[in-house]
């Protein structure tokens, strides 16, 4: 699909990977929405990228349905959707000895998986009324999973599972929304420099940065957004899961 003209929402574009998407759909000429919690510090930070701010939680179906029904009143159609929304808590299977609490397993689940399942479905509703441009295309949804999907670290169960469970999810709906015209993509980052990062002490950053093959640095988050652009544009990605993390393999 050509960027211009395009409407897009981006779940989590308050902030980190999500803003730096907001940021370059905006810039690239599409008009966008950034779906985040609601809050007066995160819609005034999605207004000054030149989006519309809604606040919803990604889990709620009611809402996001909501959401989507008032965007294409006023847009007409939705074409993009990606989403970057998503927690990260420690966790390991024992804590001191007994199983560690489940409630935090299941929020990790809830929000990145049940979460971007819902958007998925909500948005692949809308899109299937879009008409088709000249290559058949109606929409391109895309779920943001993580190196931790392939090679999960101490202490990330909830976080891989959930993450690994993304993975899994691209191929088989990639292929139900096949015959709609919609593309599904997935895209698993390494280590990039976010809020998110910014939490962990500089040795462990440090630490991490030296077991990156090239570049041995943070990723940027621009340069994730530069990924979802070209996703957008070449037709031919469908169905996969994007590595974007400078050859690491975590142990």
């Amino acid at each position: 699909m050509k960027l211009e003209k395009l409407n897009a929402i981006v779940t989590g574009g308050a902030s980190g990977l999500g803003g730096a998407v907001v940021q370059a759909l905006v810039k690239a000429g599409l008009q966008v929405s950034a779906l985040d919690l609601p809050g007066k510090e995160r819609e005034e930070a999605v207004k000054a990228m030149g989006a519309a701010f809604i606040g919803v939680d990604v889990t709620d179906r009611q809402q996001i349905k909501q959401a989507l029904s008032n965007l294409v009143e006023s847009w007409g159609s939705l074409h993009v959707a990606v989403n970057c929304a998503g927690v990260a808590m420690a966790i390991k299977t024992l804590q001191g000895g007994q199983a560690s609490d489940l409630n935090i397993f299941e929020k990790v689940i809830q929000v990145n998986l049940s979460g971007t399942y819902n958007v998925c479905q909500c948005a692949a509703e809308v899109m299937a009324k879009n008409e088709p441009n000249e290559n058949g295309e109606r929409g391109l949804l895309v779920m943001t999973s993580s190196i931790a999907a392939f090679e999960g670290q101490k202490g990330q169960t909830a976080y891989a599972a959930s993450k690994g469970g993304i993975r899994s999810l691209v191929l088989p709906m990639a292929r139900d929304l096949a015959d709609l015209g919609i593309r599904v993509m997935g895209i698993a980052p390494g280590v990039f420099d976010t809020p998110m990062m910014a939490s962990l002490p500089d040795a462990a950053k440090e630490m991490l940065i030296k077991t990156l093959p090239f570049p041995k640095r943070l990723g940027k988050p621009e340069e994730f957004a530069a990924m979802i652009k070209h996703m957008i544009e070449n037709p031919m990605l469908n169905g996969s899961v994007v590595r974007l993390d400078g050859a690491l393999r975590l142990n």
